[in-house]
């Protein structure tokens, strides 16, 4: 039986599976709009990402150069609208693909004319900070996402950033992700992962989702702190990315985090995760 990757339900929980950077499976390049549709019209969890370019909008990408994911070079900063507008994606072997780059305001009218699935919710993962959010970039955002904003959630880093962004979009739902890079260097004990999330928690009080890595979810789990059950507490969901591939390994950590009752899984390769759960391996 075909089942699209959409959800797991497991001891009465419901789990969503997330299609990291648009992708339905491994093998999908990042950030098509016949795979954003898809999503949104299955009423999927979908992920994309946002970076300021030079006409002070957003790019649909995630990297902040680019040269790897599109047939373009240089700095998105510095890229106009139009110069963007004219580039490919790349697919994942690097050949460029038919699909070219798309502002947020190409994908927003994309979805207003193809109206989304009452479940379905768009992630806009923002991958910069507060410096880059101008005044005219701020309202370059409302403008392009007010009119669709109830089928999204607007993540990032930068808790003020997303918070600014948001005050700019009555309604827009918000998510923030205080993993950074190194953070398993930091935190070893109980206490030490208990004081993250109670500062992540305090630091973002209008975060309907937190985004933790599952590596940290996990690595809490074995001194024996629950990092979505105190979410939970909270009145929040949590978001555990990203699983990069299905294979022995992830699914035990698949297997784990679905025990823990996670609210969502990202990951790159959501058919595979859905294929895997549906033969009984996890």
């Amino acid at each position: 039986m075909y089942i699209d990757p959409i959800f797991v339900e497991r001891d009465d929980h419901r789990t969503l599976v997330k299609w990291h950077r648009a992708r339905r499976k491994a093998s999908d390049p990042e950030f098509t709009p016949t795979r954003i549709l898809e999503a949104m019209r299955l009423g999927a969890s979908v992920e994309v990402d946002l970076v300021v370019h030079a006409d002070q909008g957003f790019a649909i990408l995630h990297d902040l150069e680019l040269d790897h994911g599109t047939t373009g070079t240089g700095s998105v900063s510095r890229a106009t609208a139009d110069y963007l507008r004219q580039l490919f994606l790349r697919a994942n072997d690097g050949r460029a693909i038919s699909d070219r780059v798309m502002l947020l305001e190409d994908l927003c009218a994309l979805l207003k004319a193809h109206p989304a699935h009452p479940d379905a919710l768009l992630q806009l993962d923002y991958k910069e900070d507060l410096s880059r959010l101008s005044s005219s970039v701020v309202a370059n955002f409302a403008a392009a996402v007010a009119p669709v904003s109830h089928t999204m959630i607007l993540s990032g880093g930068d808790s003020a950033a997303v918070a600014l962004l948001a005050a700019s979009t009555p309604g827009l739902r918000t998510g923030y992700d205080p993993t950074y890079a190194g953070v398993l260097d930091d935190l070893k004990s109980a206490d030490d992962f208990s004081n993250f999330i109670s500062v992540a928690l305090k630091t973002a009080p209008d975060a309907a989702m937190i985004y933790l890595a599952y590596e940290l979810i996990l690595a809490a789990d074995a001194v024996g702190v629950d990092l979505i059950a105190a979410a939970r507490a909270d009145k929040r969901r949590v978001d555990a990315w990203t699983i990069r591939s299905i294979d022995s390994v992830t699914v035990n950590q698949i297997r784990r985090l679905l025990e823990l009752r996670v609210d969502q899984i990202t990951t790159d390769d959501p058919e595979g995760l859905i294929a895997t759960l549906s033969r009984g391996n996890v």
